[in-house]
């Protein structure tokens, strides 16, 4: 596909990452466009150039004429609302999302009849910050974006939804919905949670634990400085895989504390988080090749290489 010949693009919400998206998209070449709820994110976009309206049903239309690719750039609890939308007035569009899960969001896509034209996807990226001011076309550069490939998946809209990534300055993960879901809790859902407990516990101790803070309580708490709402939004919905990682760290940081008790050490905690520290740092990303599309058992053999740590980073 030549760079004139990218197909329309049109994304449901434009926040932080939407919006973000919104602007890679457009910066790529793709015919973009946008629907967000608020009259002010709506129009702060507008300002800086870009086609985004509140009147969710036109931009459907629209989408619908043109075949457009539609992005669900939205929290969790509004998915099911636009996916009913969705339904009646652009049924045929591809579909894909943005969402921090993907089970539920997979769920909801077979429950409004849309699932043949969906491929999820979450791109492993994004700021403490929210909303149209803090959007960045830059994003998504060198960011791991994860594509499905779960059963049922068809080849033209995954293709879509990959190029798109790709376009964005991304590589490609192929995932399984639930899978995905299981290690987002430990690596993005957790590292929240814990983020809130360790801010907590700082503040807890008053201004001089606060005036002394310096590199470790910044970077452990980076993202506390979320907002609340939107943690909820991201973590919640993910509840049983984050109760199951919860529920060993918890386990963990007992032992620890059994270990001080008893002997005034940390135990094998630091050695362990240390191991996890360095197998992060030295991940090495390899470059899946030979799939092709459609072919055989395509869905299942992008499901283990990405499984394995491959990546696409071309089609």
């Amino acid at each position: 596909m030549t760079f004139d010949q990218r197909p329309a693009v049109c994304v449901l919400g434009t926040g932080l990452i939407g919006g973000s998206l919104l602007r890679a998209a457009v910066a790529a070449g793709y015919p973009a466009f946008g629907y967000n709820r608020s009259d002010s994110g709506a129009l702060a976009a507008r300002r800086d150039g870009f086609d985004v309206s509140t009147d969710l049903s036109a931009v459907l239309r629209r989408a619908a004429e043109a075949d457009a690719l539609l992005v669900l750039a939205v929290p969790m609890p509004a998915v099911r609302q636009l996916l009913g939308e969705i339904a009646v007035l652009a049924p045929r569009c591809p579909l894909t999302d943005v969402v921090s899960i993907k089970r539920p969001v997979l769920d909801a896509v077979r429950e409004h009849g849309v699932a043949a034209q969906f491929v999820g996807g979450h791109p492993m990226t994004g700021t403490a910050e929210s909303g149209w001011s803090a959007t960045d076309p830059e994003l998504f550069r060198d960011a791991v974006w994860a594509v499905g490939v779960d059963e049922g998946t068809q080849v033209q809209p995954w293709l879509r939804v990959v190029r798109l990534a790709l376009d964005c300055g991304s590589v490609v993960v192929p995932v399984l919905a639930d899978e995905h879901d299981q290690a987002v809790a430990r690596i993005s859902h957790l590292p929240h949670v814990l983020a809130e407990a360790l801010a907590a516990a700082g503040a807890a101790g008053g201004d001089l634990a606060i005036g002394l803070a310096a590199g470790s309580f910044r970077d452990g708490t980076r993202v506390a400085g979320t907002a609340p709402d939107l943690v909820r939004a991201i973590c919640e919905p993910n509840a049983t895989a984050l109760e199951q990682v919860l529920d060993e760290t918890i386990a963990a940081l007992v032992t620890t504390r059994e270990a001080l008790r008893a002997d005034g050490s940390l135990g094998d905690v630091v050695e362990a988080g240390y191991r996890g520290r360095t197998a992060y740092e030295q991940r090495e990303r390899w470059e899946i090749r030979g799939i092709v599309p459609g072919t055989d058992d395509w869905l299942g053999e992008l499901a283990t290489a990405g499984r394995r740590g491959g990546v696409l980073r071309a089609l």
